[in-house]
């Protein structure tokens, strides 16, 4: 009864007879969001689901949609509103007058376990920052760090909440972040004047902050960091070499700079005389991409950036867990190909039960060809060659004839 109140509280802003039908849903403890698009029907999207499911089978209106914004009261400059005392978020798409022509209302949920992947790098106090896609759980991720870290580990933690999406909405933080204190950002914009007014006035031993996505949130980053303070964050970016390649955020993990070496340098060490080099020790001493949510790959920032930049495969830890949800730690080399690959064959996985090409699903081993067919439709070609090559193929496939 009280995970279907609390979900109420999301729902509540819904049209009537949505917001019943997922009341009723039977996955309705799955569910992700709610997309609401002028002229479209509304649809739902779970997690560990691919798609959506449509809610009925009339399209949104504009009185939908303003009644909706009505019971949500007040956007952000950043087009984001919550609902106070929850973790629930609402967004809005508008027009290019401004008026409000979609809206998706994503269900927040405190979720706790996620911790336990890292909990051993919590104890060291060093820095640490997570990447990932959209929807990975980074935020979940940082907001049970708070409470780990505040009320287990006894420190002094203060949360940046930009968008109030890891304390939620209202004056009084969710109490999922525990003790850890929040100091809510006015604008976007001030994300970065924030930070380093967190540190200058209240004395943290850690800040948390959520979206670190311009030059002077990286540089705000680099001033916490060299006052001896912890940072738990997140970014932009899926993988370490995003990072690298990204001169707004590359600063995070040292930078990098080109250098000229000499002669018998440059014949040493195998290389041309220009050689690229991280700049300046990282502001992140550790590194996570979250390929999933039970599979983390851990980097040692410097070691890693510095590999990476000489063509080597640097030394990482998987972190998994097990069929009894234990933590797994497996030191190898990284492979930096493997998340195209695992972004390839979750495609193809799903192809096999859920893609539909006419009026037939993609079930039979002789449908291989018109698989590949997809892939090349929706991917680059570098991600099929790579995925081609490890590909096991059906020993019965029959090409068909051509010409």
């Amino acid at each position: 009864m009280k995970d279907a109140s609390y979900l109420l509280l999301c729902l509540q802003i819904l049209p009537e007879g949505i917001r019943q039908n997922l009341l009723k849903h039977p996955k309705r403890g799955d569910l992700l969001e709610v997309v609401l698009d002028l002229g479209r029907r509304p649809e739902a999207r779970f997690l560990k689901h691919r798609g959506g499911e449509y809610l009925r089978d009339n399209e949104i209106t504009r009185d939908d949609l303003q009644a909706a914004e009505a019971a949500v009261g007040e956007f952000g400059s950043d087009n984001r509103a919550g609902i106070e005392g929850t973790l629930h978020r609402i967004s809005a798409i508008r027009n290019r007058k401004g008026v409000i022509i979609g809206l998706t209302c994503r269900v927040g949920r405190a979720v706790t376990g996620h911790v336990d992947m890292v909990r051993d790098l919590l104890d060291c106090g060093k820095s640490i920052l997570f990447l990932g896609r959209p929807g990975v759980g980074k935020t979940t991720v940082i907001r049970e760090i708070a409470r780990v870290l505040a009320d287990d580990l006894r420190k002094r933690v203060v949360v940046v909440d930009t968008s109030n999406e890891i304390g939620g909405d209202g004056d009084v933080p969710h109490p999922a972040i525990g003790g850890a204190r929040r100091m809510q950002v006015p604008d976007p914009s001030m994300q970065h004047r924030v930070m380093v007014e967190a540190v200058e006035n209240h004395m943290p031993q850690v800040v948390i902050v959520d979206e670190i996505g311009t030059e002077a949130e990286a540089l705000a980053c680099r001033t916490i960091a060299e006052r001896g303070v912890m940072l738990v964050a997140t970014a932009h970016g899926q993988t370490l070499e995003n990072i690298i390649k990204n001169p707004t955020l590359s600063d995070l993990v040292g930078g990098i700079q080109t250098v000229t070496l000499g002669d018998d340098e440059a014949r040493a060490r195998g290389t041309q005389k220009t050689v690229l080099e991280r700049k300046a020790p990282p502001t992140f001493s550790i590194l996570i991409e979250m390929r999933e949510r039970s599979h983390w790959i851990a980097h040692q920032s410097d070691k890693s950036v510095d590999n990476l930049l000489q063509g080597k495969q640097p030394v990482v830890e998987m972190r998994t867990r097990d069929e009894n949800f234990r933590v797994v730690i497996e030191k190898r080399l990284y492979d930096k190909e493997e998340h195209e690959r695992s972004d390839v064959s979750s495609l193809v996985m799903a192809s096999k039960s859920s893609i539909k090409l006419g009026s037939s699903l993609f079930q039979e081993e002789n449908n291989w060809v018109s698989k590949i067919g997809t892939l090349f439709k929706f991917l680059e070609i570098e991600k099929v060659a790579s995925f081609l090559k490890q590909a096991t193929f059906p020993t019965k496939m029959r090409w068909p004839r051509t010409g």
